[in-house]
């Protein structure tokens, strides 16, 4: 318990900053942006996707819907391969936590190695499996058309809605310190745990064989990472009780590219949605480029660079009081993170990003509902991305998706047959409830 104290004792300001400057992105940065540029097919659109993804705070499961739902509305199969390599490897959330842990050089490199691979990966996909930009269908493009005439009639109206600066702040916290948080802070939470576990249960010895050969620390961990289900900000912890047990910044640096990008859920639906030559070509330029990474840091730069801020936070802990502004932050982050996970339990943290319509609007159709259970939502991520696919679909006035009972309540005169094949088109499994 002490050793989970001290490492959320480092990181809770950082974490607090990070989950701010996560709520101001979301609630300034128009979401059409980030599909805008991603549609051709060109090198340009994977650089795109790459500097989009980076900065991003998706968490690892967030992130496969937001990109399967992107490849649907139009972005080229190479732009999705790279917003789905550089996402989850890092964040400002991430970033800012790894700077508080692993200091400044780990906090620099983690997000140049992301945004290099994912170029990597996107560029082979253009390269090696080469197809036009998906082609709306029928329904979408009807759906797509019936959007805009709505946009266009309600100009005036949303124009009025629109929101102003301190709700736009408002905005920025709630989905920072509530949603986020909620979505990923029981992986934080199991991150440290498995972190504190490490450090006091593993001995010394354990890691004495790979401490001094970096090709063998980096293969150890990369065949742990990859089945492994976890964020890029859950990851720190577990990669500092790596480096403090003598295993190689090298092998660190693995676990925080490995661990967040490439799991079973992700390889799973990257296969399914994508295909078997985009999975192997995505994997490749994971693991590749963690390798070729990982083994540079530990030949070419100097181990000092990465050990400072750990053997200090090692050695100090019991011997130095930790700051009164720590414990402060740390106390915030608990009660953050506390209100965050029961809101999510309770399905109160979803936020409807939907258009309200009017009731009159819908009375016509407000007995044909239908509900549907979804298999595969693990955050409000997931849960906004069914929800914006169910509306895509041709017929559907309403839809609401509860995270909490993984159930989406949809009204309209929509085929069910077309509302499931929208939602499992983004990687989930859905099923119609009698």
């Amino acid at each position: 318990m002490n050793e989970v104290f001290q490492l959320i004792n480092e990181m809770s300001p950082y974490l607090l900053l990070g989950f701010l400057l996560a709520g101001l992105m979301h609630a300034f940065i128009p979401g059409r942006l980030y599909t805008h540029y991603l549609a051709d097919g060109s090198w340009r659109s994977v650089v795109y996707a790459a500097l989009i993804g980076v900065p991003l705070p998706l968490c690892s499961c967030g992130v496969i819907p937001t990109a399967m739902s992107m490849r649907k509305e139009g972005a080229s199969k190479g732009a999705t391969v790279s917003f789905l390599i550089a996402t989850p490897q890092t964040g400002v959330d991430s970033i800012f936590a790894t700077y508080s842990l692993l200091g400044l050089p780990f906090a620099v490199i983690r997000p140049i190695v992301a945004f290099i691979t994912a170029l990597v990966g996107g560029q082979l996909i253009n390269t090696f499996d080469k197809e036009k930009a998906a082609t709306p269908t029928a329904s979408t493009a009807d759906a797509n058309s019936d959007a805009c005439h709505h946009d266009r009639c309600c100009s005036t109206e949303r124009t009025v809605r629109k929101t102003s600066f301190a709700a736009k702040i408002a905005e920025a916290l709630r989905y920072g310190f509530i949603e986020m948080m909620g979505d990923i802070g029981k992986w934080l939470v199991i991150g440290l745990i498995i972190a504190g576990l490490i450090t006091v249960f593993i001995p010394q010895e354990f890691f004495a064989t790979f401490a001094d050969n970096s090709l063998m620390s980096i293969l150890l961990v990369l065949c742990i990472s990859i089945p492994m289900y976890v964020c890029a900000t859950g990851s720190i912890p577990i990669a500092v009780a790596l480096m403090l047990k003598g295993l190689t910044p090298g092998a660190a640096l693995v676990l925080l590219m490995a661990g967040p990008a490439a799991n079973a859920a992700s390889i799973i639906i990257i296969n399914k949605v994508l295909g078997r030559k985009t999975l192997l070509i995505y994997l490749a330029s994971i693991t590749v480029g963690a390798i070729l990474f990982a083994f540079g840091i530990d030949t070419l730069l100097p181990r000092e660079w990465f050990t400072p801020k750990m053997v200090s936070m090692h050695a100090d802990c019991c011997t130095e009081p930790t700051s009164w502004f720590n414990i402060g932050c740390t106390i915030v982050l608990a009660l953050l993170l506390l209100y965050s996970l029961i809101a999510h339990m309770t399905g109160k943290a979803h936020h409807h990003h939907g258009h309200h319509h009017d009731h009159t609007e819908t009375s016509t159709n407000s007995n044909n509902k239908m509900q549907i259970h979804i298999e595969g939502m693990n955050c409000s991520h997931c849960a906004h991305s069914a929800e914006t696919a169910i509306k895509g679909v041709a017929g559907v006035d309403d839809a609401t998706v509860s995270l909490a009972d993984k159930r989406a309540t949809v009204t309209g005169t929509a085929e069910a047959a077309d509302i499931i094949s929208a939602i499992e088109s983004i990687g989930f499994k859905a099923t119609i409830e009698s």
